[in-house]
């Protein structure tokens, strides 16, 4: 996974958990990819719930901010995240969340996205969210 679209170790979480985020798509769908190590497990050496919904708000805020950014550089906020657990994913499994806006306006953006393994499609969580776009004055003269 190389070229334009690719975002690697822009966040200080981005850098500590190791997934890429890829928003370089045609369909404006952000996708958040990551190999799981023994790192990412929890006690029973499954990927930890915390990390699924890292990745899959990672995704879907870019997703939003892809709906008014064609870089997906413009800054969105978590509202609300609620995440469905469905699959266990383990060390070694390569996954992708994908995002996809579902509604919202001028100031909320609806968003679904949902985490995959990339080898046999098999679902391994889904999420529902709620992002709003930073306001210009509040992002310290960035745009």
């Amino acid at each position: 996974m190389s070229g334009e679209g690719i975002i690697r170790g822009e966040t200080g979480a981005q850098r500590l958990i190791g997934y890429v985020l890829d928003v370089g798509q045609s369909d404006g769908r952000a996708r958040c990819h990551l190999t799981v190590t023994a790192d990412h497990t929890n006690r029973h050496g499954m990927l930890h719930g915390g990390i699924v919904a890292t990745i899959l708000d990672n995704a879907m805020g870019a997703t939003g901010s892809l709906s008014r950014d064609p870089e997906g550089r413009s800054p969105f906020l978590t509202i609300s995240l609620n995440t469905q657990y469905l699959s266990p994913a383990r060390a070694g499994e390569a996954l992708t969340a994908t995002g996809r806006i579902t509604g919202g306006g001028r100031s909320l953006c609806f968003v679904e996205g949902e985490l995959r393994a990339d080898e046999d499609g098999r679902l391994v969580a889904t999420a529902t969210g709620v992002f709003k776009p930073v306001p210009a004055h509040r992002q310290g003269g960035k745009t």
